[in-house]
């Protein structure tokens, strides 16, 4: 395993980060920390840019409206003096900034384990896992296959055992062979157990929700009064864009929101597709379906967590498929990074790409996304490790690979990498060694240099000549070492005993009582 950058080490194991009691060989990596983006952000708008695309977002939510199909949120409409008409919902400026205001800057969510809660808003930088892919890779099976149980659930053990994945998104893959009505109650069963960190539940009609909810509240030994008053979980929806909010994800929200949960808001708009082609004008459009959501939720209960999101990107106008990773794509986070602030919201981004194998393609658009996360001062990293072929696909080898970037970008922010003491400046170093001699044995290097530079768990630094007498092992493979290392040593984080009968007991009663209606 050696190639794979493995070493024998104790510590790691599903605690990642923790001591491992059997001594069993994980990779080296990060300890957990919440990450604080120390960089100015990019904003590629001047105020006038900012003042249009507010304008524009507004004149919309005025003059053009937006449709609300869940009939709760038309009568919160009409009660708040908005105009409705039949599922169009137009809302005043005014109103909308009011409801704005009320919203958290920054808010924390604390799972079952304390010591992994999450902090969103600020300079805070988040990374979770690939969600809801329908299909699965991996180079064992070689090919793409509808997701299991078993794959979700050891994207879960990835999702526990990397410090840098700070949430565990939705289903990391759709287990579809666990039927549709009782699927959430399996894989939030698995999260629940394998991960102690904050989970999230979809909007997908009130059962769904709701149970998870109850979950979460048990895997805490939380009373319904401390659920209730601060989150332990988040939705994220989006809305049906052009110029549209379902009924199920709306009505999710509005169950979380009443019960204290945290919420994100995030319109898919793809520019030339399903927003204008122009990427102010997707990027307008996007802003006005999210804050008229954000809104409502405000009104219903002022100061309730709420987290505006982006998905904004093009298409390619030769097939219509989307395209992820590009400038465009780039642009467009940055220029939402600017308009949350600008509202004084929290903003989710996500780390995507188009490719369908874990090639140079797939990291290079990933590492764009990525880094206009970092850029945009993005609070929220969705789909940070392990997505392919546009969210089809989940990768366990994309995972890994993604995560030596994420920890790369978790490095570059780390204030001893700016660091300008007199230590740091080292010019008594400097001239300790003069014109003629090397900085490797002197006692300024010894002192710091295990710790000095970022250290890869997938990278091969080796020259050519060493790499091919280790095998020729390229990246995938080694992270295809890394993903079975890391399964076959697996230790689930530490649960009561009576804590996770109650789960189990709930999770039998809803499987008896039919779970979630489905259409089929």
């Amino acid at each position: 395993m050696t190639d794979a950058g493995i070493k024998t080490r104790r510590r790691g194991g599903g605690r990642a980060g923790a001591a491992n009691r059997r001594g069993t060989a994980t990779i080296e990596q990060m300890p957990w920390r919440i990450p604080v983006n120390t960089d100015r952000p990019t904003e590629p708008l001047n105020e006038e840019g900012v003042a249009a695309i507010h304008d524009g977002a507004m004149r919309i939510l005025e003059d053009i409206g937006i449709e609300f199909l869940n009939e709760e949120a038309l009568e919160l409409f009409k009660e708040a003096g908005c105009t409705v008409n039949g599922t169009n919902v137009r809302m005043g400026r005014d109103w909308v900034m009011e409801m704005l205001g009320h919203a958290p800057a920054q808010f924390d969510i604390t799972p079952r384990n304390p010591d992994r809660k999450i902090t969103i808003g600020g300079n805070h930088i988040l990374f979770g896992n690939v969600s809801s892919p329908p299909n699965y890779f991996d180079l064992e099976i070689g090919k793409k296959v509808s997701g299991s149980r078993e794959q979700c659930a050891n994207l879960l053990r990835l999702t526990q055992y990397f410090n840098c994945i700070h949430f565990a998104g939705g289903y990391p893959v759709e287990p579809v062979d666990v039927h549709a009505s009782v699927r959430h109650l399996d894989v939030v069963y698995d999260k629940m157990t394998l991960t102690d960190k904050v989970a999230h539940a979809y909007s997908l009609g009130k059962e769904r929700v709701e149970d998870v909810m109850e979950m979460v509240k048990i895997a805490g030994g939380l009373s319904e009064e401390e659920f209730s008053a601060e989150p332990h979980m988040y939705t994220n929806i989006n809305s049906t864009s052009p110029l549209k909010h379902d009924i199920p994800m709306i009505d999710g929200c509005l169950r979380c929101v009443r019960r204290g949960q945290a919420v994100i808001v995030t319109p898919f708009t793809l520019a030339g597709a399903m927003a204008p082609v122009t990427m102010a004008g997707a990027v307008t459009l996007s802003i006005a379906e999210a804050l008229s959501a954000i809104a409502l939720f405000q009104y219903v209960r002022p100061g309730s967590p709420c987290v505006i999101g982006t998905f904004t990107s093009n298409v390619d106008m030769k097939s219509g498929a989307p395209a992820f990773g590009t400038p465009e794509y780039m642009r467009a986070t940055q220029i939402t990074g600017q308009m949350a602030r600008f509202y004084g919201l929290p903003m989710r981004a996500s780390g995507v790409c188009a490719a369908n194998v874990p090639d140079g393609q797939a990291m290079w658009e990933t590492s764009n996304s990525l880094w206009s996360a970092v850029q945009s001062g993005t609070n929220v990293v969705y789909h940070a490790a392990g997505w392919l072929e546009g969210g089809l696909i989940a990768s366990p080898e994309k995972f890994i690979m993604d995560c030596e970037v994420i920890q790369m970008i978790q490095r570059y922010m780390e204030p001893s990498v700016i660091d300008t003491s007199p230590d740091a400046i080292a010019v008594d170093a400097i001239e300790e060694v003069g014109p003629n001699g090397h900085f490797f044995g002197i006692q300024h290097t010894q002192d710091r240099y295990e710790e000095a530079f970022y250290q890869p768990f997938v990278s091969d630094w080796r020259n050519f000549e060493a790499w091919e007498a280790a095998g020729s092992v390229w990246t995938a493979e080694r992270a295809h070492r890394i993903f079975k290392e890391i399964i076959s040593n697996f230790e689930a984080p530490p649960m009561d005993e009576d804590i996770r009968e109650e789960l189990e007991a709930f999770v039998a009663r809803r499987k008896e009582e039919g779970g979630a209606p489905t259409d089929f």
